[in-house]
């Protein structure tokens, strides 16, 4: 096994260059992790965020299908396909 050291790497999506201290490595390779991180902790931080870059998700109004309560998702609602709220879908998905 090669001895590991801090590798200096250069984020995909911002150009900064950023380290992947040997503690990071060691992380990777504990999850079975082959790949290194392409982007930044601040850029892989905002894109787990959902929007990216820090900008919040755009949601969108909706009726839920179920109970009738108005609700927000995160995807444009299509005619015909029925949309839930939070509580409705989480009692959908425990009956599967």
């Amino acid at each position: 096994m090669m001895a590991l050291a801090d590798k200096t790497l250069v984020c995909r999506d911002c150009g900064q260059e950023f380290i992947f201290s040997v503690g990071e490595q060691e992380f990777y390779r504990s999850r079975g992790l082959e790949r290194e991180p392409s982007r930044c902790p601040e850029c892989r931080g905002a894109r787990r965020s959902g929007g990216g870059y820090g900008s919040p998700r755009e949601m969108h109004p909706a009726i839920c299908a179920a109970c009738g309560k108005e609700t927000e998702v995160p995807f444009e609602p299509r005619s015909g396909r029925p949309v839930y709220c939070q509580e409705c879908f989480a009692k959908l998905r425990e009956r599967r």
